[in-house]
């Protein structure tokens, strides 16, 4: 629910073409091991990150653009520099995600210490979230949600870095190859919400030795293969001479373009990153739609159904009898503060389109829009309660014809008990309710409405 309320308040609602790219290079340490690559970052291990963020005006280290945005560390693949993957910073940071490029472990002799890079990329996840409070041109602009993504050698780090770490909210992997130590053993140990990408005609990292067997080891209550027919190992990347010579001696049977690829690419990601990693319900729906609508792809997930959410309208108040784990109901697209039950009891002047959102054990959805142009007149003078605030006993006064339903419930719309409101003066015991905030919900003929109640 926090994360919930801190996406919808914070992070920034302006079109992906309104978002400048800024950039800024910062070196981390880890002071438990040695090497790496980079200088600045203190004793120990260097860990040089490139770093491409929303931002006011494209440069190195202009402003970040206003509100919170999640970070998404990425891992390149063998023999291969952050720079080859500049379509993928392109992409996402217009649509407002931090991306930080790790560095390290970038050399064709010697070789790479895949050990050492699952640890960088871990390092670095959490290094950017303590960016929130610890530097000047971050802080206050990292949304607390993370996700490792890698492409080839990177792919398979990712692995490593979410093995048992759910400091990291999201996997995403890019053709992800097997790695030493040996990601396909730790993929058990993965229990994040993960997507891999697989091109068919990937003869470097062939789909069933790597790719498949990392998929079918994850152990995430939400996990998704996706492969692109025709689609080659490089073609994640922008054009690089070391992958594509590699390629062009293994991979055949390539029928798409670099864009064809990258683009059916995008389509899926981009809604299930905006679900995972921005909290956005909506993005829900929209992944599992895109998984069948993108032309060109197969895929297979074990991602759970999210119920359908109902909204309904009786006299002033909206309900949802969509049971979930919290509520947050909305109007006009903006969150009413204090609005978390199943319930909302609409105000004078309540025009407008409202929606309810409701968060289950896995993700969570959002209702159609309801749209409210005007209210049934429900006489509430039919209704006194007094006192108020009350210890023992309250009264409540029906000065209607026909006997009234009275439903006591929490602040968060627990139903506590229920009574039958005669014509007249009712006395109602309440030292069977514990002190606190309570709406009383009275139904007769006219409607429905709300009234709070406080019991001391």
């Amino acid at each position: 629910m926090k994360s919930l309320l801190l996406v919808l308040l914070l992070i920034v609602s302006v079109s992906h073409a309104q978002i400048s790219i800024g950039h800024t290079t910062l070196t981390f340490n880890d002071p438990t091991r040695s090497g790496g690559y980079g200088s600045g970052g203190g004793p120990g291990r260097q860990i040089q990150t490139e770093i491409y963020y929303p931002a006011t005006s494209a440069g190195t280290s202009t402003p970040v653009a206003s509100g919170e945005f999640p970070v998404i560390v990425f891992g390149h693949g063998f023999a291969m520099n952050w720079d080859a993957y500049s379509n993928i910073w392109e992409h996402y940071v217009t649509r407002g995600y931090i991306m930080a490029f790790v560095r390290t472990e970038s050399s064709l002799f010697p070789s790479p210490s895949h050990g050492d890079f699952g640890l960088d990329l871990k390092l670095v996840a959490q290094k950017m979230l303590d960016l929130q409070t610890t530097n000047a041109l971050f802080q206050d602009h990292i949304y607390p949600k993370v996700g490792v993504m890698g492409h080839s050698m990177g792919g398979g780090a990712s692995f490593l870095a979410a093995n048992n770490n759910t400091n990291i909210h999201a996997l995403i992997g890019l053709a992800p190859a097997e790695t030493n130590p040996s990601a396909i053993s730790v993929a058990p140990n993965v229990q994040v919400p993960s997507i891999v990408f697989s091109g068919s005609s990937d003869g470097v990292t062939p789909p069933s030795q790597h790719h498949i067997p990392m998929f079918d080891g994850i152990t995430s209550t939400c996990k998704s293969f996706v492969s692109i027919i025709g689609g080659a190992h490089c073609y994640f990347a922008n054009t690089n001479f070391n992958c594509d010579f590699g390629e062009s001696t293994s991979s055949t049977g390539i029928s798409i373009s670099r864009a064809e690829q990258q683009n059916m690419t995008y389509s899926i990601l981009d809604p299930w990153l905006d679900f995972n990693l921005k909290d956005i319900c909506s993005g829900y729906e929209s992944f599992q739609l895109s998984l069948t609508s993108t032309a060109g792809t197969t895929s297979q997930t074990t991602c759970p159904n999210i119920p359908t959410v109902d909204i309904t309208q009786n006299g002033n108040l909206l309900q949802t009898s969509t049971p979930g784990s919290s509520y947050q109901w909305f109007v006009d697209g903006q969150l009413i503060p204090g609005a978390f039950a199943d319930f909302y009891e609409l105000g004078p002047n309540a025009a407008g389109v409202y929606t309810v959102q409701v968060s289950f054990a896995f993700g969570c959805a959002e209702s159609p829009n309801l749209n409210i142009v005007g209210l049934q007149n429900i006489e509430e003078d039919l209704i006194t309660v007094s006192p108020n605030p009350c210890k023992e006993f309250l009264l409540i006064t029906n000065k209607g014809t026909q006997a009234i339903q009275a439903t006591f419930l929490t602040i968060l719309g627990q139903k506590t008990k229920s009574i039958q409101l005669k014509n007249t003066v009712n006395t109602i015991s309440v030292n069977d309710l514990n002190p606190g905030i309570y709406w009383i919900q009275f139904e007769h003929s006219s409607g429905v409405f709300l009234q709070k109640c406080i019991i001391e």
